[in-house]
């Protein structure tokens, strides 16, 4: 456990250094097609900029997004006491707690730390789960929280779409502007249009890697929290079984949630931000002696 959180850590460098690197090979690309090596230092830095406002408002826009209200303990006392419960044995500060007034059983975290966290589920899962099943998916949502993932996703989320948008404006431009003043060669330009092209779908699978093996870390954490990997067990197979859409999606939101809440199709499927039910509970199966 101990050593995956570690390996979790590494490999967010790792990945903020692969994202460093797209971005400045976009710089390069959009430098060198248009001539002129400053523009490379304003996209590092105007991506930058974005990410960080992101950054501080990625939390409100997802709240917004999935529909979520606030809720106080007097709402749903038996919610609202899981939650805060795991807090105290977390030794975190308990999160806003939230509510998505939806049948389909979700759940999701989202913040820049334990102190601007937050938590929610849908009113299906609540429902749907017992106490102990709803503890542990809950100790899920606040393993994201305790493992700091919430912080690595946002960023993440950040910097994929202000590649998106980047890349947009880029192609944009270069089918509209003026480029007849440079001197470059075809084959350098080629090559920075293939990178601009690529750049976004080299993004979204970045994000995929990210996201999956955080819920793999998140379902481990739920079961060292609880001491009770049965319950997380019985959470994904219900969640497996009863899962379906929720009525408010977004593919930009989807990755915060504990079991994909969008429509199932094949480019879904092709880029889901979550690993399959059946390979979590196998994992944990797996390792259910080590808890």
């Amino acid at each position: 456990m101990y050593k995956a959180i570690a390996a979790n850590k590494r490999n967010t460098v790792i990945i903020m250094a692969l994202f460093v690197g797209l971005i400045s090979a976009i710089g390069w690309a959009i430098s060198y097609i248009y001539g002129n090596t400053n523009i490379l230092y304003f996209v590092i830095a105007g991506v930058g900029i974005y990410t960080l406002i992101q950054y501080f408002n990625a939390d409100k826009l997802s709240v917004a997004m999935t529909g979520a209200r606030q809720i106080e303990k007097s709402d749903n006392p038996r919610f609202y006491r899981i939650v805060e419960n795991l807090a105290i044995t977390t030794g975190l500060p308990t999160p806003k707690i939230y509510i998505i007034d939806d049948p389909a059983p979700n759940a999701f975290a989202t913040g820049r730390d334990p102190k601007h966290a937050i938590v929610a589920a849908t009113s299906g899962l609540i429902d749907l789960m017992n106490d102990n099943e709803l503890e542990a998916v809950m100790a899920h949502e606040m393993g994201h929280v305790q493992n700091y993932d919430i912080r690595v996703s946002m960023i993440t989320f950040g910097l994929v779409s202000a590649i998106g948008l980047l890349t947009d404006i880029i192609l944009r431009m270069f089918i509209f502007g003026d480029r007849d003043n440079n001197n470059n060669s075809p084959i350098g330009m080629i090559i920075g249009i293939i990178v601009i092209i690529l750049a976004p779908i080299i993004a979204a699978i970045i994000q995929l890697a990210v996201s999956r093996q955080r819920e793999y870390l998140a379902d481990a954490t739920s079961a060292m929290t609880t001491r009770n990997p049965d319950a997380m067990i019985s959470a994904l197979k219900k969640l497996q079984a009863q899962g379906k859409p929720m009525a408010r999606q977004s593919s930009s939101t989807a990755h915060l949630f504990i079991i994909n809440p969008l429509k199932p199709g094949f480019m879904n499927k092709l880029f889901s931000t979550h690993p399959p039910i059946e390979d979590r509970i196998a994992r944990l199966q797996a390792s259910e002696g080590k808890f």
